[in-house]
């Protein structure tokens, strides 16, 4: 338009007066907006919050209408879009739901028409630049609902990815978890068809006619053992299937842990001698915590035993020290040969593989909250044992020790490589808020 339009300068007076309104507008906005019951996010949020990209709308809006020339016109619509559509997208990350951003959008253009009106009633000879700007007014709030809404409809979009990408990952998951329970129990069936074989074929040739009374005495012997380790099987796999089922509880109370561990390690010393095995038992006495003492045995157990049925030359080292403010760890390390991802139980591997992920996200963190560390994992002791395969039953043992960990709060990790030994950490919560307690030793 030419510089000297009555149009146009009417125009530019209109902007000008509304960009010396502007704060005036934008307070009225917000009243409108309190006073609607259907809006209630906008209460939580600072004056600035709330304003947001609209001050850069109305900027826009003011300019469009002082426009001369085409390209201004454009540049102005075009950053009047940018901030409508910035607006949006801080409102969706805001809480709003896009309802409430539609009315927030329609509260803003009655509280902007008033303004005209007001205007228009002061200055009637401004009626042709009164009708340009109901007409841009128009344009201004339609793009705004407009582009408001195309955002939420992509972040919608995007959020409904993620949560079919989060889906897909967690079915993934399921599947593997299905694998390495079906796994173990494939490995707990073998496991007790070869000790009924065991008991079997002995109990054929102690029986068999012409047999030696040293070769009864030796069958009686092997039946024994694979009754005892039968027995054991069978316990097992009853203590696995009450902990899927959700049948064992935690009973939670103050114990000391250095002692319910020390008289743990101290009645398998026969074991360990019995294989000519070393057992190292070191940690801070007293060590007061609260849990159940039952089952914090019972892992301890597990992997004591496991530890030294499958060492063959060496030792074990138990070790139990503090993780932190809220927590503390229990070791288990032996000399055994290590593994890699051949020949070992499924769930094994997968213990490795969560426990190198977990170091990984851990190194690479920035900041932290020094309290929330984890202490260093114990180092795996070298090994002094040839490699093995997968011991037979081991991964029953390790699912009891995993749901066992579970029922606790628990974390397990595992480090171990071929040629470098075993070593298994527990960290458990030093004190359960808000859980029921009964009177348990110290």
């Amino acid at each position: 338009m030419p510089q000297d339009d009555p149009l146009s300068a009417r125009l530019a007076a209109l902007a000008s007066h509304l960009g010396e309104r502007r704060e005036a507008i934008l307070a009225a906005w917000q009243r409108a907006v309190d006073s609607d019951p259907k809006l209630t996010t906008s209460s939580t949020l600072s004056r600035a919050q709330f304003n947001d990209h609209i001050p850069d709308v109305l900027e826009s809006f003011e300019r469009k209408l002082r426009a001369r020339r085409v390209s201004e016109e454009a540049a102005a619509k075009r950053e009047q879009k940018e901030s409508a559509a910035e607006h949006g997208l801080i409102r969706w990350h805001q809480g709003y739901n896009q309802h409430e951003t539609m009315l927030e959008w329609g509260h803003l253009q009655l509280c902007l028409l008033d303004e005209l009106e007001t205007y228009a009633e002061a200055h009637p000879e401004s009626m042709q630049a009164m009708i340009v700007a109901r007409r841009e007014l128009a344009l201004l709030c339609g793009q705004g609902v407009s582009e408001s809404a195309d955002h939420y409809g992509r972040m919608q979009q995007a959020e409904a990815a993620s949560r079919v990408d989060d889906l897909e990952r967690a079915l993934a998951h399921l599947e593997e978890l299905q694998a390495q329970r079906a796994e173990s129990w494939r490995e707990a069936t073998h496991d007790l068809r070869g000790s009924v074989g065991v008991i079997a074929n002995a109990t054929a040739a102690r029986e068999a006619p012409g047999a030696s009374e040293a070769m009864r005495l030796r069958m009686s012997q092997i039946v024994q053992r694979g009754l005892m380790s039968l027995n054991a099987l069978l316990t097992d796999l009853t203590s696995l299937a009450r902990l899927e089922a959700g049948q064992e509880k935690r009973e939670v109370a103050a114990f000391d842990a250095a002692t319910a561990i020390g008289d743990l390690c101290a009645s398998a010393e026969s074991v360990a001698a019995a294989r000519r095995l070393f057992l190292v038992v070191q940690g801070p006495r007293p060590l007061p915590v609260e849990g159940d003492a039952v089952k914090t045995q019972r892992i301890a157990q597990n992997l004591l035993l496991n530890a030294i049925k499958y060492t063959e030359r060496g030792g074990v080292k138990v070790t139990w020290e503090d993780a932190g403010p809220d927590r503390w760890a229990l070791c288990v390390q032996d000399t055994g040969p290590g593994f890699e991802h051949v020949d070992v139980p499924p769930l094994a591997v997968a213990l490795k593989e969560a426990t190198e992920e977990a170091r990984e996200v851990e190194g690479n963190a920035e900041s932290f909250d020094e309290a929330s560390v984890q202490a260093e994992p114990a180092p795996t002791l070298p090994s002094q044992s040839s490699l093995r395969n997968a011991a037979a039953g081991e991964g029953i043992g390790l699912s009891i020790v995993k749901r066992l960990c579970e029922l606790l709060d628990a974390t397990l990790e595992l480090e171990t490589a071929s040629g470098r030994g075993t070593t298994f950490r527990v960290v458990f919560p030093r004190r359960y808020p808000g859980a029921e307690r009964r009177t348990g030793r110290t």
